[in-house]
């Protein structure tokens, strides 16, 4: 039986650059407590999925005691991080937690990547990015780095036109073109699959459509390419605890060739490692 604890609260939002576990390494020795399990804050899909595959069958071999707490928003994973309630967290993107550090004060810095999860397009009305009518609404993420990244999705496939070096900063007021009169619904980003029944299009998070049970490869309208992507999401912890032993061996473990294979078999596509 498992040993996962869930946790459920109500703020959402998501999103890396690949950054190797060497490269982000401190000289400095953990400021926590390494004699016990190490606890990983982490989302259901498909962070802790991954996590509970080297729990059951890697973690043992490695000497490594793990606990996974699974979290359904994007902000007490690295709350308790900073607060030393958990030892790490996996559910996020570098760009994302370099945005959450500058407006939390917070101190989380990555440990390695490990997979991405492309943004994709979805409708239940629709079966073409084209067919959307003039005017139609299309719901997308409403945290700063993900907005931008949905907006970056739409402009790369001519659906849009954003102004130069919005990045993932972009927020509709950035639009330069807008051939269609798009209206955009800006919501959390787990209330984005949930919404399709009442807009015409939705822009959803990989992790958020697997749970909804759509699958990117086929059911999008248009999809994020892995190619070049800054959107890995990493393994992090709190600003000098990159050294701790069982984070290390945490690490090396989720860039094993057993959890790439896992990764690939199981999400066939909507999940893709990221090294």
């Amino acid at each position: 039986m498992r040993n996962t604890a869930k946790i459920t609260t109500a703020v959402l939002a998501a999103g890396a650059l690949t950054l190797g576990l060497t490269a982000c390494g401190s000289d400095k020795e953990p400021d926590t407590d390494v004699s016990g399990p190490l606890v990983v804050a982490a989302s259901p899909t498909p962070h802790a999925e991954i996590l509970d595959y080297v729990k059951d069958n890697l973690a043992k071999d490695a000497g490594l005691d793990l606990e996974v707490k699974e979290f359904t928003d994007y902000v007490t994973p690295n709350t308790a991080t900073e607060d030393g309630s958990v030892g790490a967290n996996y559910f996020q993107t570098q760009p994302y937690l370099d945005d959450f550090n500058k407006k939390n004060g917070t101190h989380i810095v990555s440990v390695v990547d490990v997979h991405l999860e492309p943004l994709g397009l979805y409708s239940h009305k629709v079966k073409k990015a084209d067919d959307l009518k003039s005017g139609a609404t299309v719901a997308v993420p409403n945290d700063t780095v993900n907005e931008g990244r949905a907006l970056q999705l739409l402009a790369a496939n001519g659906i849009i036109g954003l102004k130069d070096g919005v990045g993932t900063a972009a927020t509709p007021a950035d639009i330069t073109k807008n051939p269609k009169n798009l209206e955009f619904k800006e919501l959390e980003a787990a209330q984005t699959p949930r919404s399709l029944d009442d807009v015409d299009a939705a822009v959803v998070n990989g992790n958020y459509a697997i749970e909804a049970d759509l699958k990117p490869a086929e059911d999008a309208l248009v999809l994020e390419s892995a190619k070049g992507n800054p959107n890995s999401n990493l393994l992090a912890v709190k600003e000098g605890n990159e050294n701790d032993p069982r984070v290390k061996k945490l690490a090396k473990l989720l860039n094993s060739p057993e959890v790439k294979k896992f990764i690939e078999d199981k999400y066939d596509g909507a999940v893709l490692p990221s090294f």
